[in-house]
């Protein structure tokens, strides 16, 4: 049997769906069978009567929280495919799976539907008998006999494609509705990719709840989408779990959030919490209205401050000097101060939060007063133990001994005291570096100061030393390699029980603090046994772009491998010298617009007000970063601040050389012009007045 190739078949306008030998009109027909069967499900839901299962009102409220979610969840969205692929297997893929599976087929989609009868017409694409979609190949089939992937256009059924994977006289290709799907242009928010992921990706996805995984993937790799899908499985397989534990991504900033958040949903994901690092760090009545120097900012994010802050904090306990007298009714109870100190060194030397110290000191006093109780021939309980506890003399001792400590005040204290500074930074920060943290003018009082994003993240440190903070089930960071080690201590502070996918580049580090090694960041996470996985494969960024991006590799992260493009798009890169450089940027982006989907116009932070101006002269309208992109607006003005993590399918690069000099330094400068010209996933424009830097030449 010759070799041939996979073949997509498209509609054919004249084919009549119900005939036998319309396999298309077969698909289309299982899919309305399949919406059918999903409505009715929702249908069942929504007549759920809970008036006589419930114990009271606030179990009630619970249950129909509950319900409502359920009902959003099996949500019938119209433009996305209920199901787009299909496995036949050679055998029954496991009777624990599928009784009596031989040679049965298998419909893969978003969500798993049934029909009246509880049997499945369309799989969960999280479900074990779904991985040979994501994994079998021609090499190694995993017992599938047939792959057929669907095409979709507008939500309806247009197309299909067979790879017959046990089949040796069939050679392997590339699946030209994969390739579209990838291609496909991006108008709104981003989309999950669900029908798209690659084997590399998938066992990713699939790793376990119990280890903690770090995704090291250049642009175009599909990093964010991993850690989204990793989340979706997870909850999937250890839902649970999960529901008690909770889950977060956090993002690098709201832009964006907004930008991923219909990702989960999609996948019929309501629960999972989205958040920055400035949110998880917030507290009540502290405004971020101070902003630090780059130099004063690498000073508060470095590691070195929590051992500062962790002498600050101990500090408030003093040595007992005199003896405690309690007394209760006529009698009197004495404890020497040499067993007062005891207590406190034996509580110092116990690895417990300051705060349950301070909870527990009376306790051991008052169990010391019992035991003197019972020495006189008393009975005491519990409730006397607590009373002494609570005794008027006990708390007045414990307040001298073990002070109540508030973190802004604390954090306050050391920004504001050189003396209080000097004496818990000796041999950890030298003196320059103290004087970088000081404030020039100190602040009176914690609502008046300035507080600066980093100094929030001090205070949170502060607060875990004093009280243990909360901790998640599973935490997923992503654009990780801009985070400061204690912001890292911060996100690693809510998975201390927990795990956590970490995602990023390290030559997109735009941060003076930005991440030197995956290995020292998982240290200061608390996952120092993450296992590092690295994503080289490129299914976003056309080959062209990625290439003459990947010249600034060498100044920006040397050693670090380039992205290899599987997309091959002839034209889609253009570099050019103009004398009028707003007016070409202008010229291009209604050039660009000629194409579908969406735009991006990407400048340098300073340069965005000129063009804002020039593009509402020319009459064309612009989005900013985080609004969605319609069918009818698709423009985006981006500084080039808020870059990272977007993409669009066109970009218009304004002037590289004026995004490298607007940061601190020509590393950080560099690294933000490689997050800039990888944003592309169909054409990239680069207009320039002045010389292009250097490594790009």
């Amino acid at each position: 049997m010759p070799a041939h190739a996979p073949e997509t078949t498209h509609d054919d306008p004249t084919a009549n769906p119900t005939a036998p030998g319309d396999p298309l009109g077969r698909e289309r027909a299982h899919l309305a069978a399949s919406r059918s069967a999903l409505r009715a499900m929702r249908e069942d839901v929504e007549s759920l009567d809970i008036r006589d299962v419930t114990a009271n009102w606030v179990n009630a409220v619970v249950l129909q929280a509950q319900i409502d979610d359920r009902i959003k969840a099996l949500a019938d969205l119209a433009h996305t495919p209920l199901f787009f692929g299909r496995l036949n297997y050679l055998h029954a893929p496991g009777a624990e799976l599928a009784e009596g599976a031989e040679g049965e087929q298998f419909y893969i989609g978003r969500r798993h539907v049934h029909d009246a009868d509880g049997d499945p017409m369309v799989i969960d694409w999280r479900a074990p008998v779904s991985q040979p979609f994501y994994r079998a190949s021609k090499t190694d089939p995993q017992d599938i006999a047939l792959r057929r992937r669907f095409g979709y256009t507008g939500g309806e059924l247009t197309a299909y494609e067979d790879e017959h994977l046990s089949d040796p006289g069939e050679a392997a290709a590339v699946s030209k509705l994969l390739q579209q799907e990838i291609e496909r242009p991006r108008v709104g928010p981003m989309r999950d990719i669900v029908a798209t992921i690659q084997p590399e990706q998938d066992k990713l996805v699939r790793s376990g709840l119990a280890g903690s995984v770090c995704v090291q993937g250049g642009p175009g790799t599909g990093k964010t989408a991993v850690g989204l899908h990793r989340v979706a499985y997870l909850l999937y397989a250890h839902r649970d779990r999960l529901a008690r534990t909770g889950t977060l991504v956090i993002g690098p900033n709201r832009s964006f959030l907004h930008y991923i958040e219909q990702v989960l949903p999609a996948l019929g994901e309501l629960e999972v919490k989205q958040a920055t690092v400035d949110d998880l760090v917030a507290r009540p009545g502290l405004e971020v209205r101070g902003t630090d120097a780059a130099e004063t900012a690498v000073v508060k994010g470095d590691a070195r401050m929590a051992e500062v802050l962790g002498r600050a904090v101990r500090s408030h306990v003093t040595r007992p000097t005199e003896p405690l007298m309690v007394v209760r009714g006529s009698r009197r109870w004495r404890v020497p101060a040499y067993e007062l100190e005891e207590m406190v060194e034996e509580l110092q030397k116990r690895d417990i939060r300051y705060g349950a110290a301070r909870e527990a000191l009376p306790q051991r006093i008052a169990h010391a007063v019992l035991v003197r109780m019972e020495q006189a021939g008393e009975a005491p309980d519990d409730r006397v133990q607590d009373a002494v506890a609570r005794n008027a003399a006990v708390k007045a001792a414990v307040k001298e001994i073990w002070p109540a400590v508030e973190p802004a005040k604390l954090v306050l204290r050391l920004l504001s005291d050189p003396e209080f500074l000097a004496l818990h930074a000796a041999d950890l920060l030298t003196e320059d570096e103290q004087k970088l943290l000081l404030w020039p003018k100190p602040f009176r009082s914690v609502k008046s100061a300035k507080w600066s994003a980093a100094d929030l993240v001090l205070i949170d440190e502060t607060a875990d030393l004093v009280e243990r903070t909360h901790s998640l089930g599973h935490v997923v960071l992503d654009e990780a390699q801009d985070l400061s080690p204690m912001q890292y201590r911060a996100v690693g502070r809510r998975c201390t029980t927990g795990s956590a996918t970490v995602l990023g580049d390290l030559a997109q580090g735009t941060t003076p603090w930005a991440t030197r090694s995956w290995d020292e960041a998982l240290a200061h996470l608390g996952k120092p046994q993450a296992v590092v996985e690295e994503l080289t494969a490129g299914f976003r960024v056309p080959r062209e772009v990625i290439a003459y991006a990947s010249r600034l590799l060498p100044s920006i992260s040397p050693g670090l491998a380039p992205v290899s493009s599987v997309r091959e798009t002839p034209g889609s890169l253009r570099i050019e010298e103009t004398s009028d450089l707003t007016a070409a940027v202008v010229a291009s982006c209604r050039d660009s617009l000629a194409h579908e989907g969406s735009i991006g116009l990407i400048a340098a932070d300073a340069r965005i007000p000129v063009l804002a101006e020039a593009l509402a002269e020319a009459g064309l309208p612009y989005l900013s970063p985080g609004e969605e992109t319609t069918a009818e607006s698709r423009l985006t003005l981006v500084p080039a601040s808020l870059a990272k993590g977007l993409e669009y399918d066109y970009v218009v690069l304004d002037e590289p050389a004026a995004i490298v000099d607007g940061e601190p330094d020509e590393r950080t400068g560099l690294r933000r012009l490689y997050v800039c010209l990888t944003r592309a996933v169909s054409g990239l424009t680069a207009l320039h007045a002045a010389p292009l830097p250097a490594a790009l030449t």
